[in-house]
């Protein structure tokens, strides 16, 4: 069984074959997708795909979308939280975190900083681990989930599309987290994840496409340019396989037994035989 832990199946880029996207990734034996928003305009979105689809969905904000936002917006993710708990296809808060690439000056990191550590309140509150964004700010990320004693409660979650050091890896680890790898790893110039993703412990793992963007070395050079989607995490699990000398299908167990470690909820929705439900 396949888990992509991280995919934007309702972005806009899926549009025109959405329906195709999602029958190829149950045909790839991909049996649940966590589906992430990204800002209050898409909650609905995530959340009626995942229930249309045997899927799961994360509520958050982003921090690309925090500039269109206003402070007293926290209030509508709160508001969504609240009245979905019961929900079992609602496993995370997310997507969350910190971008220090696109923010780079003092004022945007710090409304950035403001919205992570609001919603690692609401995520402890709610008693949901988070899927966190750490692209170029994995030191302050695992700083903001220390002072929340992240590890020690057991919260959980994952660091989506990791590309840090070892050393910064496993400050996550120590918080209770594992760590996000998808289509980059089929790149050889990505030494660094590479190397990561063959020597951490196997249960630091998950995969995920990240679709439709993070497109593995096959479709990024391809003849013809096209999404990502989830009906690649196969072969992406394939790649992880190589590099750890695993069989494919040891890769699938492995890393579907940390995703739902990571997010007990997932747990629930694949109980029994091992399927998600058609509808919660």
């Amino acid at each position: 069984m396949w888990i992509d832990t991280h995919a934007h199946l309702d972005a806009a880029e899926l549009d025109a074959q959405r329906a195709a996207v999602l029958q190829r990734a149950a045909r790839a034996g991909v049996r649940c997708v966590v589906i992430p928003a990204v800002e209050p305009a898409n909650f609905a979105a995530v959340r009626e795909l995942a229930h249309a689809h045997g899927h799961a969905y994360a509520l958050g904000v982003h921090p690309l979308y925090v500039p269109r936002l206003r402070r007293e917006d926290l209030g509508l993710l709160r508001e969504e939280l609240q009245r979905r708990l019961d929900d079992p296809r609602l496993v995370a808060v997310g997507e969350i975190g910190l971008d220090h690439l696109v923010a780079r000056q003092p004022g945007e990191r710090d409304e950035q900083a403001w919205w992570l550590e609001r919603q690692l309140e609401l995520a402890a509150e709610f008693a949901l681990p988070v899927l966190l964004h750490v692209r170029r700010a994995q030191d302050a990320v695992a700083a903001a989930l220390r002072r929340r004693a992240w590890g020690a409660r057991e919260r959980g979650g994952i660091a989506h599309a990791f590309n840090g050091s070892e050393q910064q890896a496993r400050a996550f680890l120590a918080q209770g987290l594992c760590l996000g790898f998808g289509g980059t790893l089929s790149f050889e110039g990505s030494r660094n994840i590479r190397r990561l993703a063959q020597g951490l412990p196997e249960q630091a793992l998950v995969l995920e496409t990240d679709a439709p963007d993070m497109a593995p070395q096959w479709i990024a050079h391809g003849a013809e340019p096209r999404p990502n989607e989830p009906s690649e995490l196969p072969r992406i699990g394939a790649v992880l396989a190589g590099l750890r000398g695993w069989t494919p299908q040891h890769a699938a167990t492995v890393t579907a037994a940390n995703a739902m470690r990571a997010l007990p909820r997932l747990r629930a929705l694949l109980g029994g035989e091992g399927t998600v439900p058609a509808r919660a």
